[in-house]
């Protein structure tokens, strides 16, 4: 842990596990400063913990979190491929999923439904809910373990396929998703990503398939971890109604996105609620203060989003 006179420190978790919250003790407190002198010390607390709350350290707009990125992460991801709406809220930050406030965004690792995904994830609490809105963690090395051994071991074997279909007006459109007009960007960027593809005359207008990883061991721990979005893709994660809605209108080969194992066997509804339930177990809450920045290493710290009431705003950037 990071040893500071004027930084308080402790868990979300007994026995130094969950999130480690740094909370800068001193009103007069540089940020800029103190993350120039302790920026190697927060890397291993990433890597041994999974992620750290910087909670007082007089950061007040998006701009300031940017300085911090930049200063911490030099090399910023723009968000292409994405699976979820957000704003760009200057340079390479953005908004938080924008998702109905009353909907659960189910526990994830970033981007890990494809191939290429960032290091790490960075949340800056602009504006509080009044009611709800924490986002929930669990350490992916913990949910491995939960993972029956058997289960792990098939989607070991076989991967993760994610199919995703684009129809105008339902869900994101291929244009937001790849972040280009251009079919022949899109074509090129799924080459290089090894990504299937195959455009259409109607609904859909295209089609992508990619098998992935189940899970992945962490390039300098060496920890083995649960990393995926199958439980997330699968068209199970929709409420009844928004699941017979889709499969009524476009059929269900047809539906915006669907998850099977890597050889396009269906996933059994008990070892998706399994997983579900892994997750359940090692979610971890914080109430969120204004001004808060959580860092996670998104290998091994999955996030979502707990429904709230009020205006909410948290900034993203990925590295």
């Amino acid at each position: 842990m990071l040893s500071d006179p004027n930084m308080k420190a402790w868990f979300l978790k007994e026995g130094k596990k969950g999130l480690l919250i740094l909370e800068a003790q001193e009103k007069t407190f540089n940020p800029f400063d103190w993350l120039k002198a302790h920026n190697d010390n927060l890397e291993s607390c990433l890597v041994k913990h999974g992620g750290v709350l910087l909670r007082n350290f007089n950061i007040h707009s998006v701009s300031e979190f940017n300085r911090i990125v930049q200063s911490l992460s030099p090399d910023l991801l723009d968000y292409v491929y994405r699976s979820t709406p957000r704003t760009k809220l200057g340079g390479k930050i953005y908004t938080a999923t924008e998702y109905p406030a009353e909907r659960i965004i189910p526990l994830h690792n970033e981007n890990a439904y494809s191939k290429s995904w960032p290091q790490k994830i960075f949340f800056f609490s602009v504006i509080v809910a009044s009611e709800g809105g924490e986002t929930p963690i669990a350490d992916s090395r913990d949910v491995y373990k939960q993972i029956d051994p058997e289960i792990r071991s098939k989607f070991e074997e076989y991967g993760v396929m994610y199919t995703r279909n684009y129809s105008k007006g339902i869900d994101l459109s291929w244009q937001e998703v790849f972040q280009t007009e251009v079919k022949e960007e899109v074509n090129q960027y799924c080459k290089d990503h090894d990504i299937e593809f195959e455009w259409k005359n109607g609904a859909p207008e295209l089609t992508t398939r990619q098998t992935c990883q189940a899970t992945l061991v962490h390039p300098i721990s060496g920890e083995p971890v649960w990393f995926n979005q199958a439980h997330l893709f699968h068209i199970s994660s929709l409420d009844e109604e928004s699941r017979s809605s889709l499969i009524k209108e476009l059929g269900e080969d047809n539906i915006p996105r669907n998850a099977s194992y890597g050889n396009g066997e269906p996933f059994e509804a008990d070892v998706l609620d399994h997983i579900r339930d892994a997750y359940e177990k090692e979610k971890i809450k914080f109430k969120w203060q204004k001004g808060d920045i959580m860092i996670l290493d998104n290998i091994l710290m999955a996030h979502g989003r707990e429904p709230y009431k009020g205006e909410r705003k948290v900034a993203v950037a990925m590295a």
